[in-house]
């Protein structure tokens, strides 16, 4: 594989998995495609972390500024909204 490539089809980058790998850990991301059409991309993980705390950061700021708009507005623990995760995977789950 061509360290230029970084656009590959699902079939090359199985082919060549290791080399996709040994890209993403030197900073070199990767796009897999399927059918012509970008499915998903093999990042260094750092770039994966930035984005991640990006994400947190926007969703806790979503979260302060609706707290803000409506003070009364009910609110759960983490305890909680754990709970009704895994109880709703208890009535939906395969018996």
């Amino acid at each position: 594989m061509d360290d230029s490539e970084n656009e590959l089809s699902v079939r090359d980058a199985r082919a060549h998995f290791a080399t996709v790998i040994d890209r993403a850990q030197a900073g070199s991301p990767t796009v897999i495609t399927r059918n012509g059409q970008a499915v998903a991309a093999v990042v260094p993980i750092e770039d994966f972390n930035a984005l991640e705390d990006a994400i947190d950061r926007q969703l806790s700021r979503e979260a302060d500024r609706d707290l803000a708009e409506n003070p009364d507005a009910p609110t759960h623990s983490m305890a909680e909204v754990i709970a009704a995760v895994f109880e709703d995977e208890s009535h939906h789950g395969a018996a």
